[in-house]
């Protein structure tokens, strides 16, 4: 399996734009084959720090993830709005 933490820095004024878009990618992962948990949390120590947290089931569901038009169009935005940052981890 594979967990994927991705920080997102986002400024106040963009903040409610880049939070739907991580929810609307999160409820779209969640549908897709291989997804084993995803979810968008914010940081209690910092207002400025979203977390999204994904499990995957292999890297070929990863892939098709990554590939989906769901993801290009949201991650998209959120690139365009905010910083981010990826750890994968394999367990």
């Amino acid at each position: 399996m594979l967990r994927l933490n991705c920080f997102i820095r986002v400024e106040d004024d963009k903040y409610e734009i880049v939070l739907d878009a991580a929810r609307k990618l999160t409820e779209a992962s969640l549908l897709q084959d291989g997804c084993v948990a995803y979810d968008v949390f914010r940081s209690g120590t910092r207002p400025d720090v979203l977390l999204i947290c994904e499990t995957w089931r292999d890297q070929a569901a990863l892939d098709a993830h990554s590939a989906s038009p769901e993801f290009v169009e949201y991650v998209g935005i959120m690139r365009a709005n905010a910083e981010m940052k990826l750890e994968t981890f394999q367990f």
